[in-house]
């Protein structure tokens, strides 16, 4: 593959599960709005902060103004999440981020996959779809996911598992990485830091976060019913059956890469990125047997999403054409 397309088919993959993961995240933020009895601040204000977005919400949404009501505004935050053009991370950039991408690899795509991007791209730009944001939020975000996850199974389903496949999902797989991670250590530093709150109430919330990255059941299944902040923690980070966990994500990754520059390669390019994602693996499962609260969380989280920061920019040093 020459490196523009395997650029293309790597954000392709990208962007889809950005897509996913904002309409998850949203639909899962309006229903804890409504039931977990938090200030509107703790439960809005989480989703900038997990998008990499905190600073261009507060220059140009608040005005600078850290106490400006639009952190706790619900509709200002979703209007910046879903519709903001300038937001480089909203649902309307990462579709249509996902159908340019697609576009300059129609060739390599297949038919099925192309329709259901072009028609996610066609209805985010309908009138009958701003009819529906407006008046029933949740059939909107559900519509935006069921189509991005009908992409991604579409891709398995309908494609060669060859090179474009892989560059795919590898991209699938380190945004997903990134995506649990932020979310987790958001979440987790402001849920254990809250006025201590009823057990029933406790459980709500981390039952909230499991749910915005669909591991609620998954995880109750692990866990025989027990709820704990510690216990959300090692499944998220540690479960290597869960699909959204980073130690999952990570080895699946590594894999990919295996598949595109075999490891016994050594005069290939793409050698840095496989050594970096094999130390990552091997650091996570090292974490296996320690615990898992507090300061710890924070660090090895931040230490998973920075160094998937810079895998990401040797992949596009190595293989991907990026300069």
């Amino acid at each position: 593959m020459i490196s523009r397309v395997a650029d293309h088919c790597f954000w392709f993959g990208r962007y889809v599960e950005r897509a996913e993961s904002t309409a998850r995240m949203l639909a899962a933020s309006v229903s804890l709005a409504l039931d977990a009895e938090l200030p509107a601040a703790q439960v809005w204000r989480p989703v900038i902060v997990v998008s990499g977005e905190e600073d261009e919400f507060r220059e140009r949404i608040t005005a600078g103004d850290d106490n400006h009501g639009a952190w706790g505004d619900g509709e200002i935050v979703q209007r910046f999440m879903v519709w903001d053009e300038i937001n480089g991370v909203s649902l309307a950039r990462s579709v249509s981020g996902m159908r340019l991408n697609a576009r300059s690899i129609r060739e390599i795509l297949s038919l099925e996959a192309w329709e259901a991007v072009n028609e996610l791209h066609l209805w985010m730009r309908s009138d009958t779809t701003l009819a529906i944001y407006a008046q029933h939020r949740e059939a909107f975000y559900q519509h935006v996911r069921r189509s991005t996850q009908l992409t991604l199974g579409l891709l398995r389903s309908t494609m060669l598992h060859d090179e474009p496949l892989d560059f795919m999902w590898l991209g699938v797989l380190l945004e997903r990485v990134s995506q649990t991670a932020r979310m987790l250590d958001v979440h987790h530093h402001a849920f254990t830091n809250l006025p201590r709150r009823h057990e029933v109430v406790e459980t709500a919330l981390w039952l909230s976060m499991l749910r915005a990255l669909s591991g609620s059941e998954a995880f109750l299944k692990r866990a025989a019913g027990r709820v704990s902040s510690e216990g959300v923690a090692r499944f998220l980070v540690s479960e290597t059956a869960f699909p959204r966990s980073i130690a999952y994500c990570v080895r699946s990754a590594y894999g990919r890469l295996c598949d595109i520059r075999p490891p016994d390669h050594h005069t290939l390019p793409g050698g840095v990125s496989l050594e970096r994602l094999r130390v990552l693996d091997n650091w996570i499962s090292a974490r296996e047997d320690e615990p898992l609260s507090g300061a710890a969380v924070h660090d090895v989280l931040t230490h998973v999403v920075d160094e998937v920061h810079e895998i990401c920019g040797t992949l596009g040093r190595e293989l991907l054409g990026a300069d």
